[in-house]
């Protein structure tokens, strides 16, 4: 997936999140609340947050994007802007990215009120057809971001990946929704900031929505095409824009029980590096209560011993933890483990960058 230099933003968003905001089921929502060039976001719908501040809701910090009750005050509240909202954007994640019975009828609300509509589900809009009917008596426009292309259009593994001549760093995760694609995005902001011309390759639909250049979104392809659109999408971005690093975002963890996601990453896209994100305060894996977590050290071996390369840094989550904790936290699990452990988003990738330069530098 290759996308489009149209320019940015395309529209003006209220980020759908009704019931799942500041939960892992709203991971979506939380990255186009964080940063998107696709799109301006207007609001976040979700009554149980309604009269907040989104950033502050998330990460006790304000960034100016309201949280409203419902799509018709979100809609009404944008019109007295001077960006009237043009987008829904589905920010839901949920298990197996159904569309329930309440979501159906809000997005059918929002067609029927003029709402351009961007889902990344696997329920697909454009195969509905009092979505489609509703859609074309309204002239907006329904696009699911998780509809695989044509199976003529994939990509099967080559090779071709060895042509890559970038430094590739994979950042994989001990679970899922814990944190990759933003720490993927801070980081390579980081790398390009320090002087260093970096590139994402995202692979997952958020990371389409925040406006990924480069990417494929894993769970929606067949699995003979998932290693050939990795090593497409990597090749693809270094070919055409000649970065001296590119960063791959992780998908689920190598032993989440429903989303082993990362070993074709680390088979098709030939990382030379890894970080590895981790959130030390959780237990067991995301949804899955009586399925622990596999310590850090056994899942820093397995990465090591499948791909033949170095974990070289730690990023955590510090989902359920004091801020006066952390600094502890990340002291410790660094004295067990010898490798750098660093907060990303609360202190930024710049010390992660440090943490690299024996590696940028060769």
């Amino acid at each position: 997936m290759k996308d489009n230099d149209s320019p940015w933003p395309e529209g003006n968003a209220i980020v759908y999140c009704a019931g799942a905001f500041n939960t892992t089921y709203g991971k979506t929502a939380h990255g186009l609340v964080r940063f998107t060039k696709r799109y301006r976001v207007m609001s976040v719908v979700d009554s149980r947050y309604a009269g907040q501040d989104a950033g502050e809701v998330l990460e006790g910090k304000a960034n100016n994007v309201p949280v409203k009750s419902s799509i018709q005050e979100a809609v009404k509240a944008a019109q007295s802007t001077e960006n009237p909202a043009t987008h829904l954007v589905i920010g839901l994640a949920p298990d197996g990215g159904r569309l329930s019975p309440p979501v159906r009828l809000d997005v059918l609300t929002a067609i029927q009120m003029g709402l351009n509509i961007d889902s990344g589900l696997h329920d697909f809009l454009s195969d509905d057809p009092e979505m489609t009917e509703a859609a074309r008596q309204t002239n907006v426009q329904l696009r699911d971001i998780r509809k695989p292309p044509a199976r003529k259009d994939l990509h099967f593994f080559s090779g071709k990946i060895e042509e890559v001549e970038a430094l590739k760093i994979a950042v994989l995760g001990t679970d899922s929704a814990i944190g990759k694609r933003t720490t993927t995005w801070l980081l390579v902001n980081a790398l390009n900031e320090s002087g260093y011309r970096a590139g994402l390759v995202g692979t997952g639909q958020t990371a389409w929505m925040q406006g990924a250049r480069y990417g494929l979104i894993i769970d929606s392809l067949v699995n003979d095409f998932v290693s050939g659109e990795i090593e497409h999408a990597v090749w693809s971005a270094w070919k055409e824009t000649g970065p001296g690093v590119i960063v791959i975002e992780g998908q689920g963890s190598l032993m989440n029980p429903a989303y082993p996601g990362g070993f074709e990453i680390l088979a098709a896209g030939r990382p030379d590096l890894v970080i590895l994100q981790h959130a030390p305060a959780r237990r067991e894996y995301d949804g899955f209560p009586g399925y622990p977590i596999h310590p850090l050290a056994k899942q820093i071996q397995a990465i090591e011993l499948l791909s033949g390369k170095p974990v070289v840094a730690i990023t955590i989550n510090h989902e359920d933890m004091q801020p006066e904790q952390v600094p502890a936290v990340c002291a410790a699990l660094s004295k067990e483990i010898g490798l750098p452990v660093v907060d990303v988003l609360a202190n930024g990738a710049a010390e992660l960058v440090k943490a690299l330069h024996t590696y940028l530098e060769k």
